[in-house]
This record gives structure tokens, C-alpha cells and sequence, in this order.
């Protein structure tokens, strides 16, 4: 059986990708996972401290925006699965493009979010392929897309 790439995409104030981790390693999934860098003050201060301070507060953004693009667009680009999980305490306008950016690249797509952010989510839940509310039914979707059997 080979091995199948997930990316698990989105919000990081949550425990929900160690959850899915865990779940799938207990299931003895053949599963590879990544991530973007989680590390939020890493991720947001990358760009500054690899190729130079900016005083501007777009150009230190837009910065570290590209650096952590090249993780996010090669780990999307490699993946069979992109799992992409909005909360409900942050604006993630980084996860509503990375599941475009999935979209667009053909890639199988499942959302994951709490059933009250189904209207504002409305347009990114059309271009997936399943749409979850736990981390649990994430799970349940990888072992049943990769072992084709419906446990009950």
C-alpha cells in the first residue's frame, strides 16, 4: 500500500492537526503529513530575519509571505489530500487561498470547519470534496479513501 501525502492547511490556535495525526497513526494509516510553519511569530517574522529588516510594515509582511509560500506551494503541489481548517476566532484569509490554490491545482480537498461558518465559507465548501465539522470525520474520510471499506 502506498503512502498517501496530507497537508493540513489553516488555522494553528488548535490542537485539531495533532488530533487528526494521532487518530490516523492509532489507525496505522499509511499516511505523510505537513504542514505549513505553525510557529505563528516564525512564520510571520521569516522574511525579516532571513533577507533583512523592513521598516514598511507591507514590505516585512509581503516578505515573509513569500518566503513561507515557498513551504505552503511546494508541500500543496506534492500532496494526494489538502485538509484545510477555518476557526471561528481569526479572519484565515491564508487558508481561503490555500484551498484555492488546492482547487486549481486538482487536488482532493476537505474542509474542515464549525457549522456556523458555513454561509461565509460557502464558495471554498463548493470547490471541496468533503466538508467536516471534526477532526474526527477527517479521519474517518483517509481511512475510508484509503482502505475502501465503511466502518460503522
Amino acid at each position: 500500500m502506498s503512502t498517501w501525502r496530507v497537508f493540513l492547511s489553516g488555522e494553528i490556535h488548535t490542537d485539531w492537526r495533532e488530533t487528526i495525526m494521532d487518530q490516523s497513526n492509532a489507525l496505522d494509516l499509511p499516511v505523510e503529513f505537513s504542514a505549513p510553519v505553525t510557529d505563528h511569530a516564525a512564520s510571520d517574522d521569516c522574511g525579516a530575519v532571513i533577507l533583512g529588516d523592513e521598516s514598511n510594515k507591507f514590505w516585512y509582511d509581503n516578505k515573509g509571505a513569500k518566503v513561507n509560500a515557498i513551504r505552503t506551494r511546494t508541500l500543496i503541489e506534492k500532496a494526494d489530500i489538502v485538509v484545510v481548517r477555518f476557526g471561528d476566532k481569526y479572519k484565515q484569509w491564508n487558508a481561503a487561498f490555500d484551498a484555492g490554490y488546492a482547487s486549481a491545482l486538482g487536488k482532493s480537498l476537505i474542509v474542515l470547519h464549525d457549522p456556523s461558518l458555513t454561509h461565509p465559507l460557502k464558495e471554498v465548501d463548493a470547490a471541496a470534496l468533503a466538508v467536516a465539522e471534526k477532526p474526527s470525520q477527517v479521519v474517518d474520510i483517509l481511512r475510508y479513501v484509503i482502505r475502501g471499506h465503511l466502518y460503522r
